[in-house]
């Protein structure tokens, strides 16, 4: 079982697709980054994780392989803001999405449904069926997660730094009764190189799903998302300057203290059974060696 949210958890996922099959395989989605616009309900990190396992991400790193932008230039032309960049193809599903929402079914169900159409088999899993949103205070000011990181430009602008993180409606969510038996059958628990603050700290703020990882038998090892000491992408430095953690692997290991067995990273932590390793999944290669070494060390560990 793989928790994902953002590329490299993504990245990892598809890797451990190789290596185990998609009838083995369960990833678990952050669903904090989730917004609600242009009529469709996106699910950015779930829909991230199965264009993945669908091998049809585009190169760029999100949405769809091949799609096409003519809504959004449709919308701008009728001088409407298009702040937040949806294909075609990812809007259709958007508004598929919404459709089986409004109509009674479950995220859990309107995702697998989407999966299917999408040709994966894997099996992937919203953290909750119930609302949890990313807030961002910045600038004394708190922000809905994707106007933070889009409209005012995310923790690369200085003018924005992160004074605080929260996680609306995590208190009232509960893990769904597909993760917590996900959680309890999994052989190995990875949670992936993912940002630590805004990618996983979601699924663990869910109410329950600590206590479910807590009594597992299956060992929990996390990958580290730095490589060589440095973030490859995205703003894990700045929401981890705001945990006043240090941007390091120890700094990682310490996030995650009293939940993981290990680590996975390319430079030795302390106190922490580690495997030293290189964690750069630039290729498919690297994706699968860096997931069947995950595997078998959490294997070892447990």
């Amino acid at each position: 079982m793989v928790l994902a949210g953002g590329t490299g958890g993504a990245k990892l996922a598809r890797g451990m697709l190789d290596v185990v099959g998609p009838d083995s395989l369960t990833v678990i989605a952050n669903t904090g980054d989730d917004i609600e616009i242009y009529g469709a309900y996106v699910s950015p990190d779930p829909d991230l994780v199965t264009f993945w396992l669908a091998d049809r991400i585009h190169d760029r790193g999100w949405g769809l392989a091949g799609d096409t932008f003519q809504v959004m230039d449709g919308l701008k032309a009728i001088d409407v803001e298009v702040w937040f960049n949806l294909g075609d193809q990812d809007l259709a599903i958007g508004l598929e999405r919404a459709r089986r929402l409004q109509q009674g079914a479950r995220p859990t169900e309107a995702h697998a449904t989407i999966a299917k159409a999408l040709n994966v088999q894997a099996t992937i899993l919203p953290m909750a069926d119930e609302p949890v949103r990313t807030k961002v205070l910045a600038d004394d000011r708190w922000w809905p997660f994707q106007e933070y990181m889009i409209k005012a430009g995310g923790a690369s602008a200085t003018s924005h730094r992160v004074q605080d993180v929260e996680f609306h409606g995590a208190r009232n969510a509960r893990p769904t009764p597909e993760v917590l038996n996900a959680i309890a059958t999994a052989r190995a628990i990875v949670i992936g190189p993912s940002n630590p603050v805004i990618s996983i700290a979601p699924i663990l703020a869910v109410n329950g799903m600590r206590a479910a990882l807590h009594e597992t038998s299956a060992p929990v090892v996390a990958v580290s998302p730095l490589v060589k000491g440095e973030v490859v992408k995205g703003p894990t430095a700045a929401f981890m300057d705001f945990t006043g953690l240090p941007v390091s692997n120890d700094g990682i290991a310490a996030y995650y203290d009293g939940l993981t067995d290990g680590l996975v990273a390319d430079q030795r932590t302390a106190g922490l059974p580690t495997l030293e390793t290189d964690v750069l999944m630039a290729t498919p290669e690297d994706r699968r060696r860096v997931a069947e070494e995950t595997l078998k060390f959490a294997l070892a560990l447990g």
